[in-house]
């Protein structure tokens, strides 16, 4: 009888080791990742609403502000994904981006796909690029810094999505992502998005998410990952944007469905999942994460963030593009970073909905 090859055992236990206590320090109770991984044209966008030019410098001074913010950000946030960009920016001193971010002890990592194109044959719906050469672009993110990587996959709800095809070309793309990033020593943080466009009910989007995860579990099984050394990070199970009864789900509701979904899915093995906003409003994340991890099912893994609209939108609005409102700026988030540290233990009960807080991030259709 042929031998079967078991999860992990092409990594030596010294690569083992350092997977899982990079993706357990990832995961430290009350913190979480800011998702600063935003493409040059989705920096443009959101430069745009504030009337500031999307220039590389413009670029730089923004993740300055940051990454610059007080010792205490690091009470809060345990890595920081990066664009390709951001990765080989310095500071107006001349320090490495990557190397303020290590003296914080905050662990570097870095988005590796090339974005989503069509897949042929469906009916709107995508793949993403980026396989052909990731194992060494993996490591050379590995030599420069970075110890962990982000990959994401998009899929849509509607009357016939997301297809069968979808979702099993989507979690192999995944899977071979995260095999990819393992042999390079990145811990693979596996995004496999289902978009709140539509006009869906809770527990059709809670039916959707649980086939899409089994898929993706499936098949990181296929590939032999080595699942204590990763991170999920799916969407938390909400309506669709359009839902006509939108407004009668609690953040109770949404943590009981997106709990139930993620037992009946994820391994206990994962450390723990690092939930994407999804175009909620910045107090809406919050809260959500917070019923999340007040709900009283089990829940084997931590359960935090990786948010970048919803911890960054005030931020961007304090700042406006002025040397003068830095300070304002990182006021900002770190606002929005305690908000949310205190969401990823239950601790949040609400009241930071001033300003722009309390505004819907969500981009219809949303690809970056």
């Amino acid at each position: 009888m042929a031998t079967l090859t078991s999860v992990g055992t092409w990594l030596s236990a010294a690569q083992k080791k350092e997977l899982q206590d990079n993706a357990n320090a990832i995961v430290t109770a009350g913190k979480g990742i800011l998702a600063a991984d935003e493409s040059t044209g989705t920096m443009g966008k959101r430069f745009a609403n504030i009337g500031v030019e999307n220039t590389e410098e413009n670029r730089r001074h923004y993740r300055q502000l940051l990454f610059t913010c007080s010792a205490e950000m690091s009470d809060m946030i345990s890595g920081v994904i990066l664009f390709h960009e951001t990765l080989y920016q310095k500071s107006d001193d001349g320090t490495p981006f990557v190397d303020i971010l290590k003296k914080k002890g905050i662990i570097p990592g870095i988005k590796v796909d090339k974005g989503v194109v069509p897949l042929a044959g469906t009916d709107g719906e995508t793949t993403t690029q980026g396989l052909d050469d990731l194992g060494k672009r993996c490591k050379q993110y590995y030599d420069d810094g970075a110890r962990f990587a982000k990959w994401r996959c998009v899929l849509k709800i509607g009357e016939h999505q997301p297809s069968p095809l979808s979702i099993l070309e989507n979690a192999n793309v995944l899977a071979r992502y995260a095999s990819t990033c393992q042999q390079n020593g990145l811990v693979p943080i596996v995004e496999p998005e289902i978009l709140p466009d539509g006009t869906h009910d809770l527990e059709r989007c809670q039916t959707v998410t649980e086939k899409v995860l089994a898929a993706v579990y499936k098949a990181l099984s296929d590939h032999n990952v080595f699942l204590e050394g990763t991170l999920l990070k799916p969407n938390m199970v909400t309506p669709g944007m359009d839902c006509p009864d939108r407004s009668k789900y609690t953040p109770q509701d949404i943590a009981k469905a997106t709990v139930t979904a993620l037992q009946r899915t994820m391994p206990a093995a994962v450390p723990g999942v690092t939930f994407l906003s999804g175009g909620q409003s910045e107090e809406q994340a919050s809260l959500n994460l917070s019923a999340i991890n007040r709900y009283e099912g089990k829940r084997p893994w931590a359960l935090t963030f990786s948010y970048g609209r919803a911890l960054q939108a005030s931020a961007l609005q304090a700042w406006k593009g002025k040397a003068e409102n830095v300070k304002a700026g990182q006021d900002a988030f770190m606002q929005r970073a305690k908000n949310n540290s205190l969401a990823s233990v239950g601790k949040y009960g609400g009241g930071g909905a001033e300003g722009s807080a309390g505004q819907s991030l969500h981009v219809a259709n949303h690809m970056y």
